[in-house]
């Protein structure tokens, strides 16, 4: 299953992928029965020689939503919430919200519009990037358009779910999601690095690179890769991308402003695999839950309960204007992987984090006959 390890071609892999993507900056944390590489590429600040390292803070983006679904299955199975409760029980305000069950908005299958498909965030998120953005506010804008489809009948990747999940799991045990996610998650799992930031920060704890991110967000909102004419002046060097660093997650919440570290992810990755966080039943229930998120592609990504999988890998991929991270764990061979990436998305639209871990997963494992 697994080829024979080698540094050097891993090393030189990921460094000529994180070149061709253009990324300034590129960490990498593999670990396997045969060997294990942590390497960095490029700078975490264009123009200055800055190492970057496994201690580098970065937004982690969607690898949140792993925080806020884990801490609503742990409620699951102290029996303050189902499975099978609908949405309205806690938020009668949701369309359809009779026939949206938890479950089917940790699986991301209830249809709810996604707010960041909307041209009102868009459009803030480039003129005011500091904007501090509440729940109801996303919430709001999502509810303003029609559902994609009937509750269960499809599979639409909507951030409206987790920040409903976040304000519900706030709800049932009356504390905040920093609050949560530090006594469920970070201090179990020893997380030294992680931190979920209060609404109003766009800090990011030292150390870490700056994230940068072409054109902007009304530009790539359809098609995250630039104009054809864009695209060749990033090639040559004409076009650099814009420094987005400090940007105000709050637009993300629960389903996406996470901070972490490269080492905090790999522990992480593997805790949500090995059953660190929740009982055996319900840890193995969400492990089978994956289902194909396009099912004319059986091959192509999983989703289910909160957590994604990829080939053989269990986890979540991230991505925020700047960053980009992937977090994976094969349970079965004993495999970690872990990229971030201080560019999202690259100038051709492809996500760097991932197509970097794609790039290493065809070196470690055989291909299949």
């Amino acid at each position: 299953m697994l080829q024979p390890f080698d540094a050097a071609t891993l090393r030189a892999e990921f460094e000529r992928t994180a070149k061709e993507l253009l990324v300034p900056g590129a960490m990498v944390l593999l670990q396997t029965p045969g060997g294990s590489l942590t390497a960095s590429y490029g700078t975490g600040t264009r123009g200055a020689d800055r190492a970057v390292s496994a201690e580098d803070h970065i937004r982690v983006g969607s690898v949140t939503k792993t925080w806020t679904t884990t801490v609503v299955l742990q409620l699951v199975q102290e029996g303050k919430l189902a499975l099978e409760d609908p949405v309205s029980k806690y938020r009668p305000d949701v369309p359809n919200g009779d026939a949206i069950t938890v479950e089917q908005m940790l699986t991301m299958r209830s249809g709810l519009f996604n707010y960041t498909e909307t041209l009102e965030l868009n459009t803030a998120m480039d003129q005011d990037p500091q904007k501090v953005w509440q729940p109801e506010e996303l919430l709001a804008l999502a509810f303003a358009h029609p559902p994609y489809f009937a509750p269960g009948q499809g599979f639409h990747y909507s951030n409206t779910n987790t920040v409903l999940l976040g304000l519900i799991s706030e709800k049932v045990e009356g504390k905040t999601l920093p609050t949560l996610f530090k006594e469920r998650i970070f201090e179990p799992l020893g997380l030294k690095g992680t931190v979920f930031p209060e609404l109003s920060s766009s800090a990011i704890p030292e150390p870490h690179p700056h994230g940068y991110f072409y054109g902007d967000n009304v530009l790539t909102m359809t098609n995250p890769a630039l104009p054809d004419q864009m695209q060749k002046e990033a090639m040559a060097g004409d076009l650099a991308p814009n420094d987005v660093t400090d940007g105000n997650p709050s637009w993300a919440w629960a389903a996406g402003s996470g901070i972490s570290t490269a080492a905090d992810l790999k522990i992480l990755g593997e805790a949500l695999v090995n059953g660190k966080l929740l009982k055996p039943e319900l840890q193995q229930k969400r492990l089978d839950s994956v289902t194909p998120t396009n099912p004319d592609n059986p091959g192509g990504a999983s989703y289910g309960l909160g957590i994604a999988k990829f080939g053989n890998l269990y986890g979540h991929t991230g991505e925020l204007p700047g960053f980009n991270t992937f977090m994976g764990n094969d349970p079965v061979n004993s495999v970690t992987l872990v990229v971030w990436t201080n560019l999202a998305p690259a100038a051709d639209g492809r996500d760097p984090a991932t197509t970097i871990a794609r790039t290493l997963i065809g070196k470690v494992y055989r291909p299949a006959p």
